[in-house]
Formats: structure tokens, C-alpha cells, sequence
């Protein structure tokens, strides 16, 4: 990687050439768009009122249901630019309840999903990939893709915390 002044150099390239930025503006209408979806489709979950557009490395919004919610646990999906994949994540309100759910799914074994390595540092609890290399040329099946990822994921923590 170059220096600050030689990536602005390039970045300034490429923001003249109109791909990057007419690109991330699609990729942010899709997420609220899904965001939106999610809302409408799943309206006693909660879903954040706006997505976390990130710093170009990251980008997501909640949803949470109830069970997790009344745990004090919430679920983000994510979009992570750097690897192009969708993502959902298990976090928690407070660093307090997140290595407290940390310790227990460490300490239990369960290995369904890629439990963070150390809660210092992270604000996921839980990571799971729901789509790689997703199709945005067929954003109705992302869509579902992402949604029965999520959905699968809500249901194994759910059944894993009921235990």
C-alpha cells in the first residue's frame, strides 16, 4: 500500500472514472432496500431504523427478535466489502453481555458457527457467512439467499440458548 497521499492520488482516479462510486451507491440502495424488506416482512422482529454504512469496509443493520432481544442479544447482517460477503453476526448490547454469552458458548463447545477468538477487539459474539460471492444481478434471490441464512442462524442460536 502506498502512501496517504498516493492512495488519494489513486482514489481520485478512480472516483473520476464513476465505477467505485456509482457502484457503492448501488451496493447501499440494496442494503436498505433489504433492510426494508426485512422490516416489512418480519414486523414483530426488530429492525434498526437505518443501516451502519461503515467506512467502506463494513456495512450492516439489525435484526433482532424477541428472544434474543429479551436477552439482550442482537443480530447484525452484515455486507463486508473486503471479503464480498454477506455476513450475520451474533452481538450483544454491552461488552458485559457479550463476554458473558462468549464465556458460555466457549465453555459449552458448541461450534456451529464461528465463535469470535476474543471478545476484546470484537463486537460480534457469533460469525457466520449466509452468501459468498453473492449474484447482485439477481437481487431477488440474494435476497432470499440472505434471508434464509439469517433465519437459519436465529433459529440454531435461538434452539442452542433454549437448551
Amino acid at each position: 500500500m502506498g502512501s496517504f497521499c498516493e492512495n488519494m492520488d489513486e482514489y481520485q482516479k478512480q472516483m473520476q472514472k464513476g465505477v467505485v462510486s456509482a457502484a457503492y451507491k448501488g451496493l447501499m440502495e440494496y442494503i436498505m432496500d433489504l433492510r426494508v424488506y426485512f422490516k416489512n416482512k418480519y414486523p414483530d422482529h426488530y429492525v434498526s431504523g437505518s443501516i451502519y454504512p461503515g467506512l467502506m469496509d463494513m456495512t450492516f443493520f439489525s435484526f433482532n427478535p424477541k428472544p434474543l432481544k429479551d436477552r439482550n442479544l442482537k443480530v447484525l447482517i452484515f455486507f463486508v466489502h473486503e471479503t464480498f460477503n454477506f455476513e450475520v453476526w451474533l452481538a450483544a448490547v454491552n461488552k458485559q453481555v457479550q463476554e458473558e454469552y462468549w464465556k458460555m458458548i466457549k465453555e459449552s463447545g458448541w461450534n456451529k458457527f464461528q465463535l469470535v477468538p476474543d471478545v476484546k477487539g470484537n463486537d460480534a459474539i457469533l460469525k457466520h457467512v449466509c452468501v459468498e460471492d453473492p449474484d447482485f444481478g439477481d437481487l431477488d434471490e440474494l435476497t432470499r439467499k440472505i434471508e434464509k441464512g439469517t433465519l437459519k442462524f436465529i433459529k440454531d442460536v435461538e434452539s442452542f440458548l433454549s437448551v
